[in-house]
């Protein structure tokens, strides 16, 4: 019997551990999230967010990215930065040529997110900036606990969540490579928190993590998708998108087609989803569901967010 290799360097996503937290540390939280996945339902099933989608009108997300560093090989570079938000476009617009690896029978699925990504060119207080902020720390890692969210903690407290998506870069534990908030939490820890060795493509940016996907990853949960699998590992999860394959666990590595799991044959799981584990070289689509999930998320809780 073939037995499934596991890669000793595994993807490892904080974004449920950061939510069973807040689901049990913030009293309206769980309340705030039935309602989002309400409208989230109603948006999707009622045709608006697939009519949004076929209107093609772009958004585009305000970026601030807060680089949090203890040495200076964690002071990333502008450059870095940059290639990071280049990598969320090309992605996110289905504009990354290796797209061309989706297998055949999900390959209708992918389509642009009209979705995009630049760093803000002003500040909260409409003053000019790069939309990067850099803080030196004297914590050497970080984990779920947000915080590197807080000036108070040794962080870098986020700029308005209603206004800006907040990135940040900083060096986690645990073989962590990022987290999420999901839509309906506190607003001052709202946003995206990255490894800064799985950030951006260039600079100190190391493979199997340095296609910038771990952020790509992280902000579809900052938009409302859920892992692929559902992240019950029993055949009984789901991500709430009806285009995505039921799945048992997560993939790792660099998966062949098809892998077949929860009776999901002949196709198997979607491993090739940015909501996936496996490497950045791995995963190069999200779908049609998925991205009216997002879409739904962008008129509803983010609706405040970008132009």
């Amino acid at each position: 019997m073939k037995t499934k290799t596991i890669p000793t360097v595994r993807r490892m996503c904080g974004a449920s551990e950061a939510h069973q937290r807040l689901c049990e540390c913030v009293p309206d939280f769980r309340q705030r999230r039935s309602e989002i996945h309400s409208f989230t339902h109603d948006f999707v099933h009622g045709g608006q967010a697939f009519r949004k989608i076929a209107n093609g009108q772009l958004r585009t997300l305000p970026v601030v990215v807060h680089v949090v560093y203890r040495t200076a090989a964690e002071n990333i570079s502008d450059a870095q930065i940059q290639s990071q938000i280049d990598a969320m476009n090309r992605d996110y617009s289905a504009g990354n040529s290796d797209k061309t690896a989706t297998p055949a029978p999900w390959q209708g699925l992918v389509v642009d997110s009209l979705i995009r990504f630049t760093l803000a060119t002003k500040d909260p207080k409409g003053k000019p900036t790069n939309g990067i902020t850099r803080t030196k720390t004297k914590v050497a890692s970080w984990g779920t606990d947000d915080k590197v969210k807080s000036a108070a903690t040794g962080g870098a407290s986020a700029w308005p969540t209603d206004k800006y998506l907040n990135l940040w870069a900083c060096a986690l534990g645990g073989g962590l490579l990022g987290y999420a908030q999901f839509p309906g939490g506190p607003a001052a820890t709202d946003g995206v928190v990255i490894l800064n060795t799985a950030f951006g493509t260039v600079g100190t940016a190391r493979a199997p993590y340095n296609l910038g996907r771990t952020a790509v990853h992280e902000v579809g949960h900052w938009l409302n998708l859920n892992h692929i699998w559902g992240d019950s590992n029993d055949c009984s999860g789901t991500d709430h998108v009806d285009d995505t394959p039921n799945a048992l666990a997560p993939n790792y590595g660099r998966p062949a087609f098809p892998h077949v799991t929860c009776g999901n044959g002949p196709n198997g799981d979607m491993f090739v989803n940015y909501m996936d584990y496996v490497d950045d070289a791995a995963m190069v689509m999200f779908t049609t569901g998925q991205i009216a999930r997002m879409q739904a998320t962008l008129h509803g809780p983010r609706k405040a967010i970008g132009h």
